[in-house]
């Protein structure tokens, strides 16, 4: 979910060379608000273009939202990224005030060949998606309208709300779906990935819960999707990412959820890593739908540990019951067991403001394993982890799959992994933007140890695009992929993601 920048670096812009740089010389001496006689960008394929003046006033005038050039107040702003790590300077920023201003910001982008990213305005841990520098960033920040209808348990939202804004909303009314599992993530990226978090065992992805959605493609139309309309590119969003367009709307479906729910957690010394791996997923493998369980190996300034959780979406005493095995394994370091509210356990702040916070600059690798973690499997992930260097802050995660998620044919959804049994997800932080090398290279190393014991990945989880791994993921889903890219954004205008190319076959 987190990225190293030099992964990401398109090649088209490495082929620019010292463009950048002389392009942010005329950017800054522009006036604020005022638009420069050519303002230079750059082309998809990477060359420079000159943007005239009255092309941008014809925008800005077009636009309910805003036009921000970089020496505008507001443009730093809608430009940060969440990674601290990840620095990038698009020419021009369209903050769109709805789906009209998409609608503009797309054409304006066909007709002047310019490189485009998509920022939906949340959390994301995967900033690929709006690597865009001397290119046009469509930000959807200022979308963030929700709307809910509690008797027929449905729920619509723009393209660029958080996910506390509609856990805040569907709460109030005792209901709930599926998103992630950090209040400020944006549901357009989750959505779009597949969409994991708490409540997925018991009531599938975010991206199975989604009923209606409504995209801008790449030739700048409006569409409507849902089973009936539009049912190719409805299928395809559902796990194909951005790759077909720009959502500005989604309806999901909702469910009851008006008690409180089990939050649990228990930390050991790492010399019980292997007893805790072990114990937590044998417990799993008999775990009804409403109880996720994952453990994790981690790295700090309290040293290495090993810590299982829990979470209940039930009765918070059926779970409690079904967690007391977890007994036998004697004293813990730190541990909690309670019941709370589901708000609670999303972290969603009950009245403050939502926010995004910059985060730490990070980088995260993401596979998924297939049938139960074997005993090699753990021996390598412990005596691997053991050697990162003590001053390396990084975890590795294990977390439940199962459930509704695998009860969904592959094929019904462009997310193709429904049998996998967990997701394995390693990470690493730290200060300044770039990464000590002795670091860098001892947590790569434990990611190249445990990636032979799995097949596909979570595309909103992980920091590297590799082709090969990307048509593992979508499986046998990915040449009707490749297919419908082709159909509806052939000269693959929409590039900056885990990209699908276009193929007529």
């Amino acid at each position: 979910m987190k990225i190293d920048r030099r992964s990401f670096v398109n090649a088209t812009l490495a082929a620019a060379g010292g463009m950048l740089t002389s392009m942010r010389c005329v950017w800054a001496a522009a006036a604020a608000g005022a638009i420069p006689a050519n303002l230079p960008a750059i082309s998809a394929a990477g060359k420079s273009v000159t943007l005239p003046a009255a092309d941008l006033k014809d925008l800005r005038a077009s636009l309910h939202g805003k036009l921000l050039l970089p020496a505008d107040e507001g443009y730093d702003a809608a430009r940060r990224y969440w990674d601290a790590a990840f620095d990038r300077h698009p020419a021009l920023i369209v903050l769109a005030a709805n789906a009209e201003d998409v609608v503009r910001a797309v054409q304006f982008a066909r007709s002047h060949e310019l490189l485009t990213a998509v920022r939906a305005g949340g959390h994301c841990q995967v900033e690929k998606a709006t690597a865009c520098d001397g290119g046009l960033m469509i930000n959807l920040s200022l979308m963030r309208d929700v709307q809910i209808d509690v008797p027929g348990q449905r729920i619509r939202a723009q393209g660029g709300v958080l996910l506390g804004q509609i856990d805040r909303m569907t709460q109030a009314a005792g209901l709930a779906t599926t998103l992630g599992t950090a209040t400020d993530t944006g549901i357009a990226g989750l959505t779009l990935g597949g969409g994991i978090g708490r409540l997925m065992r018991p009531f599938g992805l975010a991206c199975d819960n989604l009923t209606a959605a409504q995209i801008v493609t790449a030739d700048g139309q409006l569409r409507q999707l849902s089973e009936s309309d539009n049912p190719d590119l409805f299928w395809a969003i559902r796990g194909g990412g951005g790759n077909f367009g720009v959502v500005t709307g989604f309806e999901y479906r909702l469910h009851p959820l008006n008690h409180p729910v089990l939050a649990a957690n228990g930390s050991y010394p790492y010399e019980q890593a292997h007893s805790v791996l072990k114990a937590i997923t044998e417990l799993a493998a008999d775990m009804p739908d409403e109880m996720t369980l994952g453990v994790e190996l981690s790295n700090d300034e309290r040293g290495r540990q090993v810590t299982w959780s829990g979470f209940f979406s039930g009765d918070p005493k059926d779970g409690e019951r079904l967690l007391q095995p977890l007994k036998k394994l004697g004293k813990t370091q730190r541990d909690r067991m309670k019941a709370e509210s589901y708000l609670a356990a999303q972290g969603v702040p009950t009245n403050a403001p939502l926010a995004v916070p910059q985060g730490p600059a990070s980088y995260e690798r993401h596979g998924y394993l297939h049938g139960e973690p074997t005993d090699a499997f753990f021996a390598e992930l412990i005596r691997r982890f053991a050697t990162v260097p003590s001053s390396l802050e990084c975890f590795a995660s294990l977390g439940q799959f199962g459930g509704a998620v695998g009860r969904v044919r592959p094929d019904a959804t462009a997310y193709f992994n429904r049998s996998a049994s967990y997701g394995l997800l390693i990470g690493d932080s730290w200060a300044g933007r770039s990464q000590p090398e002795a670091d860098q290279k001892a947590y790569r190393e434990v990611w190249e140890g445990m990636e032979p014991f799995t097949r596909g990945y979570y595309i909103n989880g992980d920091s590297e695009v590799i082709d090969q791994r990307v048509r593992t993921t979508y499986g046998a889903n990915y040449p009707r992929l490749a297919r419908l890219k082709m159909q509806y954004d052939p000269s693959n205008f929409f590039r900056l993601n885990t990209n699908i190319k276009p193929a007529r076959t």
